[in-house]
């Protein structure tokens, strides 16, 4: 019975080991993620400025990049709303929580 004992100690250790290594990994993560949608966020508004400035030349090359520069800032905007999608989603289950709580106690 002792050694049943024992045995279910040591991979209780293991697991809670890789349950707290796991965590920190998905802590660390998030906060690459909430870093990366800052920066992306300064590069759509630099971009969007560059594309609001009207343009006087017609040549091909300039309306090229014009249009690459546009379609990077569609990407930058999709990227940044598929990551932040379920960090919005966490956050409105997280409110509705706060009110359902909070309309029970009155």
């Amino acid at each position: 019975m002792i050694y049943f004992i024992v045995i279910l100690l040591l991979v209780l250790m293991i697991v809670l080991y890789f349950c707290i290594k796991f965590a920190i990994l998905l802590i660390n993560t998030r906060d690459a993620i909430e870093e990366s949608l800052d920066i992306i966020d300064a590069k759509y508004n630099d971009i969007s400025k560059i594309l609001e400035v009207p343009i006087f030349n017609d040549s091909y090359e300039i309306k090229a990049i014009l249009n690459r520069l546009e379609e990077a800032r569609n990407s930058l905007l999709y990227i940044a709303n598929t990551l932040a999608e379920n960090s919005v989603i966490q956050e409105e289950d997280k409110i509705e929580y706060y009110d359902s709580n909070k309309s029970q106690e009155n």
